[in-house]
């Protein structure tokens, strides 16, 4: 169930990662050839640029821990024998999971804040709650992923370490 969760989040993901980066790459490109070609410099690309760059940030980072791309040293672990490695790996994925739900716990804190409910972006008077959002969304997912792949560990005793 969870693995599947995982699995439908991370397609989910990709296609809206292609999506923002496709955005931010034509914004870009316009904002470049107003400034330079039209000499009509675009106001609100730099805010949108930044916005579209944060989603992408927090979206690959999850996609990130989805696919195990993160860097990693392995030299000792390397050397363990399975049992070992599978009890190391239970513990960091658990690590990880208590550290991003105390993470989320501060975000969602803060996303639902009145400062932020109030708060609008400088070019484009956008809510702040929207480019905000990245934030926990971003780190909900990335917990799925990782519970998803701790799931795993547990139901392969480690066999793929």
């Amino acid at each position: 169930m969870i693995i599947s969760l995982s699995n439908g989040i991370s397609r989910f993901e990709k296609f809206l990662a292609a999506i923002l980066m496709l955005a931010l790459a034509i914004i870009v490109a316009l904002s470049v050839a107003f400034r330079y070609f039209l000499n009509a410099p675009l106001s609100w690309s730099g805010e949108v640029a930044v916005f579209l760059l944060i989603w992408i940030s927090f979206i690959g980072g999850s996609l990130g821990l989805k696919t195990k791309s993160q860097a990693a040293v392995t030299l000792l672990l390397d050397y363990c024998p399975r049992k070992v490695k599978m009890w190391i790996a239970v513990f960091s994925q658990v690590f990880i999971i208590i550290f991003l739900v105390l993470i989320l716990s501060y975000t969602y804190t803060w996303i639902l804040s009145d400062g932020v409910a109030y708060q609008k972006s400088t070019a484009i008077l956008l809510p702040m709650w929207i480019p905000y959002s990245a934030v926990p969304i971003g780190l909900t997912f990335a917990c799925i992923h990782v519970f998803a792949q701790l799931v795993h560990i547990i139901k392969t005793k480690g066999a793929e370490l």
